[in-house]
């Protein structure tokens, strides 16, 4: 109920349900919906088999068919290695562990990296979308440097049935336009079959736990959510 979530959010509740932006007027939003696909992705020129990876997301888990998405992103292991991320709950070095938290708490897809969705493909990739994660920052370098590579690529998560890849942009950083090239760029990744996808461009800025709309990017061959797109 609405007492339960002010009762949660505290003193801030007030500010954060009753605020009313005067900035943008609401009806000039694409507000979310269970028609969201239907009334705003589909006047695009996004192929059919994006539409059908994105309509696999929206319409999976607790918040399916309401225009909302709730996405656990678990990629933090390379970047922070697995001690820093999950020492305070050792299960989680399991990958299969990941992936049943999000597939228990109902989430819409789980964002890991190729090694943990790719370790429990053939028994989860049919449960639950998988979104993989194919570029890190990575903290073994001494000094430590802060960049985003490609450890993946977009073959990898077509062949474990991913529905979508998901990128890290650092806008702002001195490396910024060349993580927009590489991630647009990845549309030259040969793939093999007879798969058309071709690409989505729908950044989602995962901040924390929950997503929040970001901005679009150009990419080929599946739906591309980019997470935590940081600015320095």
């Amino acid at each position: 109920t609405m007492a339960d979530l002010a009762k949660l959010l505290g003193k801030e509740s007030e500010d954060l349900l009753e605020h009313t932006c005067k900035t943008v007027p609401k009806d000039q939003l694409h507000l979310p919906g269970p028609d969201f696909i239907d009334r705003v992705l589909v006047i695009s020129d996004r192929p059919i088999q994006v539409l059908r990876n994105m309509r696999a997301v929206f319409d999976h888990g607790r918040l399916a068919g309401t225009g909302y998405l709730s996405i656990l992103p678990v990629d933090q292991g390379i970047e922070h290695s697995a001690g820093a991320s999950f020492a305070p709950n050792p299960i989680y070095f399991d990958p299969e562990n990941i992936v049943k938290l999000a597939a228990e708490g109902s989430c819409n897809a789980v964002a890991s990296t190729l090694g943990v969705l790719g370790s429990v493909a053939r028994k989860w990739a049919h449960r639950i979308p998988f979104i993989v994660k194919i570029n890190h920052n990575e903290l073994l370098t001494y000094p430590s440097t802060y960049d985003q590579v490609l450890f993946a690529s977009v073959d990898q998560a077509f062949e474990m049935g991913a529905v979508a890849i998901g990128a890290t942009i650092y806008y702002g950083s001195d490396e910024a336009a060349r993580q927009i090239q590489e991630i647009s760029e990845c549309d030259l990744l040969p793939i093999e079959g007879d798969d058309p996808t071709v690409p989505l461009q729908d950044l989602f800025d995962h901040a924390l736990v929950i997503m929040k709309h970001g901005q679009e990017l150009f990419n080929r061959k599946l739906p591309v959510f980019v997470l935590r797109c940081a600015c320095e």
